[in-house]
Parts: structure tokens; sequence; C-alpha cells
């Protein structure tokens, strides 16, 4: 299958290949966007073949030296590293090491900002004195189904140029990769999109709490070419309770801030079953009422 491309409105693009799914926004001066959308895509149609020819390596958990050659691979890589004390692949990272790579086409003068979103994993580029206002859609699941809806954000939030952040991410037990953990959405916000992705992974599966109603299954006997062998994922979770989601959200939490004192992430948002954690905050519900979206910034921003 070849690469496909096809404009969308407000001078967006869609790349699709294979299982790589993008679309691409940018802000600028139209000559600067028209030479960025063609360096995009002359580089998107190198990206699968790419990673196909080391997937072996790729689907091996890191531990030694980096083994693998490619750029992309090795930002995966690298950015799966600090986490090799416990079980890591570097395809954590690959929906973020993408769009970070195609992310540089738009590094140009005469580029405000744009933005790189593969499946929900976000690369940044933000001119100086800019910013871009980014949504959060708290509930993988209901966002499946209502991808042909209009969809009604639980939250949103600005990144400005002068913050470290040009990367965001978010895993959850019912997104497109298996998750350890119960967390309906974990956010997180890191100065690379590799770097979010890998950590949104590890924050997950975090969110986690020992209950025999969680079903749970190991994943090679739910894909046949799947990196994570015979750990157990998760295949549903039904309703636990306050007492037991805020067990859950704490465990992540703790996560969380492991990370944000490594410098590793920026800032994090975790959801689960109607609730929401961030930061040093007490769990708060998680409010599906317009007038109470803004009550996630200040508490998402907090570093």
């Amino acid at each position: 299958m070849s690469a496909h491309r096809e404009p969308l409105s407000g001078n967006r693009w869609h790349f699709q290949h294979g299982p790589i799914d993008i679309v691409i926004g940018a802000d600028g001066e139209p000559d600067a966007l028209a030479q960025a959308h063609d360096a995009a895509w002359c580089r998107f149609g190198t990206v699968l073949d790419e990673l196909v020819a080391e997937l072996p390596q790729l689907r091996c958990p890191v531990a030694g030296d980096c083994a693998v050659q490619g750029v992309i691979a090795r930002r995966m890589w690298q950015a799966c590293d600090p986490y090799r004390e416990s079980f890591i692949t570097p395809m954590a990272a690959v929906a973020g090491a993408v769009a970070q790579e195609l992310i540089g086409c738009y590094e140009l003068p005469g580029i405000a900002r744009a933005w790189v979103n593969n499946g929900g994993d976000v690369a940044l580029h933000l001119a100086p004195g800019e910013q871009l206002r980014v949504g959060l859609f708290a509930d993988l699941g209901r966002l499946r189904l209502q991808r042909r809806a209009p969809l009604h954000l639980d939250g949103d939030f600005t990144v400005d140029a002068s913050m470290p952040v040009r990367g965001i991410a978010t895993s959850g037990w019912r997104g497109r990769s298996f998750s350890l953990g119960v967390a309906d959405s974990v956010t997180v916000l890191a100065r690379t999109a590799a770097q979010a992705d890998a950590a949104a992974t590890m924050i997950a599966n975090a969110v986690d709490l020992n209950d025999s109603r969680i079903q749970r299954r190991p994943a090679c006997e739910l894909k046949d070419d799947t990196d994570l062998g015979e750990l157990l994922v998760t295949l549903d979770v039904p309703p636990l309770g306050d007492a037991a989601v805020h067990r859950a959200l704490h465990s992540g939490l703790r996560r969380a801030r492991e990370l944000q004192a490594a410098g590793l992430i920026w800032s994090a948002v975790i959801v689960c079953q109607g609730w929401f954690a961030t930061g040093d905050a007490q769990p708060q519900r998680l409010h599906s009422d317009d007038a109470a979206r803004p009550e996630l910034v200040p508490e998402l921003l907090t570093a």
C-alpha cells in the first residue's frame, strides 16, 4: 500500500500510510507553508519502510546499548531508555517519534506554529511569541464511539512558546495500544512528542489496583505480533467505586511526580471513571458541562 495524502480545511493535511494516520496543521506565510508541507510529505513516504526494516529490534525490551540505526528508531529507543528498569520496548514511543520527525519540516522561517497529530500523540512547533490551544478528550473509549459526531471536549489548555513543551501524548486502556492499567486516559506534556508518548504509557500502566473484577489476558493471546509478550493487558474495567478509583489515581500520580522530578515530563492529567487527578491536588470530579472545563487548566500546567 502506498502513502496517500489529501488536503483538509483550515490549511491542514491528512497523511496515511498503512497503520500511520496523521493530521497536520500549520499557520504562516503561504510560500513557507507550501515548502514545509511538501517536505513533510516527502519525508512521510519513507517512514513506514524504515520502521518495518528494524521492527524485530524495536519490539525487544530496552536493554544494553541502542541496537537500532534509523533516526526515528533511535529516537524511540532514547525516549524509552529512562524506563529500562521496568518492561518497555521502543514501540511505546513510536507514534510520538514519528510526529516529532515530521514537525521538523515546519521549523522554518515564516512558519508561526504547526502541529502534527499522530492518532492523539502530537508534536508542536511554536515560533517565539506564539501559542496553541489544545483540547482534552478524557475518555478514549468515548472518543472512538463519537468519531463521527461533534466532539465534546472535557478540558483545554494553552501551550505557549515560552514553555518547555513541544510534545503531548495520551494513553489509556481503551486507546489504540494495550495498557496494563485502568486509566481512561493519561495526557502528558513533555519536551518532545517521543518523550511524552513513552511517559504516558508508563503512567497509564501505573494507574492500577488489584481487583478480580478487572478482566486481563496475556497480550500475545490477543495479538500475534505484540511486543508485550505474555504481559497481562487490560480488556475490561467495570465500575470500581470511588475509593478504588482514588487508589488507582494516586498510584498513577506517584509515578507522574517521579517522572516530573526527573525532568522527563512537564505535567500530566489522569482520568479514571469520572474522576481526574493532576499535580498535588486530590482527585476531583470531571464535570461534563462547558462551564466547568476551565477547572482542568490551572492544575494541568502545575510544574
